[in-house]
């Protein structure tokens, strides 16, 4: 049995409220999920007026961090970490004089249950103090989304898709005549700014049903407004190998991506790499599920008919340069970017080991070198590339052989990282008083060569790794 005043950061507000004699509301999402039974930890609020001014109190007073959204709807945001979880809390002005006109201005149905902090005491269970005004209950009953009206989504773009991250997150459904809706006013998407865009889609990349959701995105022609680079992979046509098109194989791609997850969700290491937060709150997963998405976008440039068949050469170096704009466009941070890069850049790499019975320990260590924290990733992107490819000339056993190689890169990532840290036998100073080399270029290709033959055991000492780098200096100073 839970009660609002079991939540401190609530029994402030309703004490700031009186002493301020301002009508404040609670709305929203903590409401829905408290009546479905889920852990919340985001708390909207609707305050009679000067919301922002209430916000940045708050914030004072819990010690987080002021956050303004938006200065001419009066709209600001409390974020803060406690028990290594983030806490948000939105405060923003009515938009109407009333609270129940305020309602009518909200996205959805489930989303308009509300509480008056003013009046909660500590005997008020959560339940008892609810308000139903716009009847959300049945629809919350029904698993539907629907519109509070029609003027929803002219009101705030976003919430077109605010549906989808609703409807991956939930698993409901969106009800027809919203969806009818939602499909005349898509164009409204793009006066919306790419800040709030990127927190709600990458909403639908966390959840497990991601790609379901992708694909109705991609029906309404809500993604390709929201990613226009996407529009190049459309009626791309693939080689024998493939049985689908470029852009329904990347779709394809994410659905593979999350069944790959479900096989591993006993995995701890797995897992744990999986979750771990790249920016914020957002997930190495759904960055992988966004790299599942564009990680042939690189094709429809490097497409040529050559005798017998196509050709993508360098598709995944094109694909690297279009990703980075893909990457700017949604204000990925820097290390998102990076990574994003990365995963495409080098999800053919695994396919290249797969060509081999058994891979060279200098083709692993090479790889992995140059993977870095994107092994796993990577390899979970090739083998979900490959499970999306089921064309004529793709057979079993290459695919066995290739999950193989796959699955055997992802232990010798985690292997790799519980040992004790590499310690190279010769560093720079060696190079300078032993070699009386000067700093330049060539330190790091000696450097890297010498740490490659000592992972892959030819080396073992430092007598032999100075004789080895002896040998690489001779060898270039030859070709000069």
């Amino acid at each position: 049995m839970l009660f609002l005043t079991d939540y401190p950061q609530i029994q402030i507000v309703r004490d700031m409220a009186k002493r301020r004699k301002k009508e404040v509301y609670l709305v929203g999402g903590f409401l829905r999920d408290f009546l479905l039974g889920k852990d919340c930890r985001d708390f909207d609020f609707a305050v009679e007026k000067d919301a922002i001014g209430f916000a940045r109190m708050f914030a004072n007073k819990i010690k987080g961090a002021f956050i303004l959204l938006d200065q001419e709807h009066g709209c600001a945001r409390v974020a803060r970490k406690q028990g290594g979880k983030i806490y948000t809390f939105d405060f923003a002005d009515f938009r109407a004089p009333t609270l129940k006109k305020d309602l009518a201005h909200r996205d959805f149905t489930i989303n308009t249950f509300s509480a008056c902090i003013n009046d909660v005491s500590v005997k008020d269970k959560v339940e008892d103090v609810i308000c139903d005004f716009r009847k959300g209950k049945p629809d919350l009953s029904a698993k539907r989304i629907r519109m509070v009206s029609v003027k929803a989504f002219k009101e705030d773009p976003l919430r077109l898709l605010r549906a989808f991250s609703l409807r991956a997150g939930l698993g409901f459904k969106i009800e027809q005549k919203t969806l009818t809706q939602m499909q005349k006013d898509k164009d409204l998407i793009r006066d919306v700014s790419y800040e709030r865009i990127r927190e709600e889609l990458f909403k639908v990349l966390e959840s497990p049903r991601a790609a379901e959701n992708l694909k109705a995105m991609d029906r309404m022609g809500l993604l390709v407004k929201i990613i226009p680079q996407i529009a190049v992979m459309y009626g791309v046509k693939q080689g024998t190998y493939h049985h689908l098109d470029v852009w329904p194989h990347s779709l394809e791609t994410v659905v593979q991506v999350e069944k790959l997850i479900k096989e591993h969700a006993g995995d701890r290491d797995v897992m744990t790499y999986f979750q771990e937060p790249i920016a914020g709150e957002r997930s190495r997963l759904a960055l992988l599920k966004l790299a599942a998405v564009v990680h042939d976008i690189g094709k429809p440039e490097t497409r040529k008919k050559e005798p017998g068949r196509l050709t993508f050469h360098a598709h995944e170096r094109v694909g690297r340069g279009i990703t980075k704009h893909v990457a700017n466009l949604l204000k990925l941070s820097t290390k998102e970017r990076v990574a994003l890069q990365d995963m495409v850049l080098w999800h053919l790499r695994p396919g290249y080991l797969s060509n081999f019975k058994r891979p060279s320990e200098k083709a692993i260590f090479r790889y992995m070198r140059d993977t870095k924290e994107e092994t796993v990733s990577i390899a979970f992107l090739s083998l979900a590339d490959q499970r999306a490819t089921c064309g004529p000339l793709t057979t079993d056993q290459d695919q066995a052989h290739h999950e193989k190689i796959c699955l055997d890169l992802v232990k010798r990532y985690f292997k790799k990282k519980k040992e004790k840290p590499f310690v190279r036998l010769i560093n720079g100073d060696d190079l300078i008083k032993t070699l009386k080399l000067k700093p330049s270029p060539l330190f790091s290709k000696i450097l890297n060569a010498v740490e490659e033959a000592q992972v892959v055991g030819k080396i073992k000492t430092k007598k032999e790794a100075l004789s080895y780098a002896r040998k690489i200096l001779m060898s270039a100073d030859k070709k000069r």
